[in-house]
């Protein structure tokens, strides 16, 4: 939770971004023609470059790009540039949500930055190039791991030659087939656990191929679990472009690692238009003015490069979830990454895409071989991870749900614990800026988790209610469920799953807190799970309120318009802290507060009565008079609760403060107004996960 804040990184020098444009956000679906948004290729090499593939995801605001309309890209030099669009979701009206775009940039001299238009143009039908063309330019790549003296192999080439392959990309540009198989013994004996997945993007027209490859360790219902250690080594083209003797490969978790064929890696940072981005409302409105600061920048490339990195780390994540305090990856985006949107800088970039990378590290990844998928609470409504083996039993089904035991004790050791309350954003963000399926994959085991890590009959089975959880532990839980919901393609199998599971709790919250709801009270907190841990039960913790208020607003933004409802109710609660007749904003943001007399007493009907309950001594005191900041402590204008830190409570207050502003009128406005004349602020270009403004 709120803590002092990061340690400072010694320069207040900033990293300026080298263009922050807005490109044309005109809602209209019918259009054909015109710029939607830019794009730029910053070499990161020292020599020049020539047929160039790149590819990257991109969102779209509604409306901005018709489902029959496709892009042409046209770089600064003049230069048209064919684009191949692959859609993957949609929005309600029918326009393109996320598509994955790839092309060939013809050059791009050593350090050069060229940036690339993006407009509308008739679709066309594209050829796209047959697995054949990749095996006869000689293609090969393949893992193997050697157990206790056997080797264990899978083949990339030899799976696609077979014909057991899934297209992700298709068309002129790049191609991408998914492939996996069990590792496999000489001898055809398949390894009960381990297996690998390849995804091979292949750039026909330049004959060059990424290799993307997640070695796993995790079946959800395999009898018998537990970590292996082998000796890894990923062969591509003839070449060991990757070894590691010992690896130690734990239960449910999984490494992934790129390579190149018939090249070395392009070597070009891609930099999204960060106004379009947040303009389309599929990241928060993070304030654009704020430049992060070079020293934050070269401290990411500094843990990146130095730190721990290895299939197995965690990355800049903090392998103990639940530990308690300022945390950089807490909030709707990790520090990093909101720092990543912020400048587009390839340090930040580096360090977000790679932490991404090691979210599969954690035990958290269940997947089903009945579906190839991760599991599913619409498949398995009483699978638990916490709860008894005995609570999981499916009458439908006459069977239990709970996942097998480990293999034997210390078999199943691992130095890293997840948590449902402290939760990062993993690979949300990376997968919307890539389009790489491994991201897409981790944001679901990741929501995947998050449900059965509670008691079946608390989340009433498939409905995945949140409700029994922390405050935190609801808000980043439904945090990863919506943009989940969101973002996974519109014709992947687990796309109505996760929309359900939001909409199950959309409307539970919204029946409970709504008018006459047995939950329902005058200041809009959440009372429900564990909410009233404070003060002998009889308070809660504002800051967690806060976090469930800011994901409302993002889910909001993200489609979810039943998200509405309770939105407005939870913003009262933020907008009185700051304008509520007889109270004092100054203390808007404490740690924890009492909002009833005792234990099961009605909550308190205002706001007022809450503060004179909570702060019975600033009574007759004039607002951020002297006599109060003397007695409180405080210095002028500043709200209790470490003001000046990126990570105190005031800050969190703010993400909620900026969401409750757009649905609460004159008062909303009036109390953001009032929140940001505030004296005492945070530096967000330390970290500005919490820097979110009203749009």
């Amino acid at each position: 939770m709120a803590g002092t804040g990061l340690m400072s990184l010694g320069s207040t020098s900033t990293y300026v971004p080298q263009s922050r444009s807005t490109a044309n956000t005109t809602n209209n679906a019918s259009a054909t023609t015109g710029i939607v948004t830019d794009i730029r290729f910053e070499s990161t090499s020292t020599v020049g470059q020539t047929n160039v593939p790149v590819t990257f995801g991109q969102v779209f605001a509604p409306g901005n790009l018709g489902a029959n309309v496709s892009l042409v890209g046209r770089l600064d030099t003049g230069v048209t540039v064919p684009l191949q669009v692959d859609v993957k979701a949609k929005h309600a009206d029918g326009s393109v949500r996320h598509a994955i775009i790839s092309a060939v940039l013809p050059s791009l001299n050593a350090g050069e930055v060229r940036t690339m238009t993006m407009s509308r143009t008739t679709a066309a039908a594209s050829s796209a190039a047959a697995s054949a063309s990749l095996i006869n330019a000689g293609f090969t790549a393949s893992f193997t791991a050697t157990i206790d003296g056997v080797r264990y192999t899978a083949s990339a080439d030899e799976l696609i030659k077979a014909g057991k392959s899934t297209t992700w990309l298709e068309g002129a540009n790049a191609n991408e087939w998914q492939v996996w198989a069990p590792l496999t013994s000489s001898t055809g004996v398949q390894h009960p656990h381990l297996t690998a997945r390849f995804a091979i993007r292949w750039y026909p027209g330049v004959r060059k191929a990424r290799v993307d490859v997640a070695v796993e360790n995790n079946w959800a219902y395999e009898p018998n679990p537990r970590n292996f250690t082998y000796d890894a080594s990923l062969v591509v083209g003839g070449q060991t472009v990757y070894s590691k003797a010992g690896l130690n490969h734990y239960h449910h978790a999984r490494w992934r690692k790129l390579a190149w064929w018939g090249t070395a890696e392009p070597a070009v940072n891609v930099k999204h238009n960060v106004g379009y981005l947040i303009a389309s409302r599929a990241v928060p409105n993070y304030d654009q003015s704020i430049s992060i600061s070079e020293q934050t920048l070269n401290g990411y490339k500094t843990q990146w490069t130095s730190a721990g990195n290895e299939p197995m780390s965690v990355g800049a994540a903090s392998g103990y979830m639940p530990m308690t305090g300022g945390r950089n990856d807490i909030g709707l985006l990790p520090g990093w990454a909101a720092s990543y949107l912020l400048s587009m800088d390839k340090r930040a970039r580096d360090i977000t895409l790679g932490t991404a990378d090691l979210a599969g590290s954690w035990p958290t990844h269940l997947r089903d071989k009945k579906t190839g998928f991760p599991v599913s609470l619409v498949d398995y409504p009483a699978m638990t991870a916490t709860a008894r083996s005995t609570d999981s039993w499916n009458p439908k089904t006459n069977q239990y749900e709970a996942f097998p035991g480990c293999a034997g004790a210390g078999l199943c050791d691992t130095p890293y614990t997840p948590d449902t309350a402290h939760q990062p954003n993993f690979a949300y963000v990376p997968y919307l800026i890539t389009g790489d399926y491994y991201y897409l994959e981790e944001l679901q085991f990741w929501a995947s988790w998050n449900n059965v890590a509670s008691h079946p009959g608390y989340r009433q089975y498939d409905k995945a209610l949140v409700v029994s959880d922390q405050v935190r532990g609801q808000a980043w839980t439904l945090r990863t469920m919506v943009e989940t919901a969101y973002i996974t393609p519109d014709n992947h199998p687990l796309k109505s799953h996760f929309n359900k599971f939001v909409d199950d709790n959309l409307n539970w919250f919204n029946q409970n807190y709504g008018a006459g709801g047995a939950y329902a009270n005058g200041l809009g907190v959440l009372t429900n799970g564990f909410a009233m841990s404070y003060a002998n039960n009889t308070g809660i913790a504002p800051w967690q309120d806060d976090f469930f208020t800011s994901v409302m607003g993002h889910a909001l933004e993200l489609g979810f318009t039943k998200a509405e409802q309770i939105l407005k109710i939870k913003a009262r609660f933020p907008i009185d802290r700051m304008t509520a007749t007889g109270t004092c904003w100054l203390f808007s943001a404490d740690y924890a507060t009492k909002v009833r007399d005792s234990e099961g007493s009605p909550v308190y009907a205002n706001y007022a009565k809450t503060y004179a309950v909570n702060h019975p001594d600033m009574l007759g005191l004039d607002c951020n008079s002297a006599s109060m900041l003397k007695l409180a402590g405080l210095k002028d204008g500043e709200i209790a609760g470490l003001a000046a830190s990126i990570e105190g409570q005031p800050t969190i207050m703010q993400p909620a403060l900026s969401y409750a502003a757009s649905v609460g009128g004159a008062d909303g406005k009036k109390a953001w107004d009032m929140f940001q004349a505030r004296k005492v602020k945070p530096d967000f270009s330390i970290s500005p996960q919490f820097a979110i403004v009203p749009r």
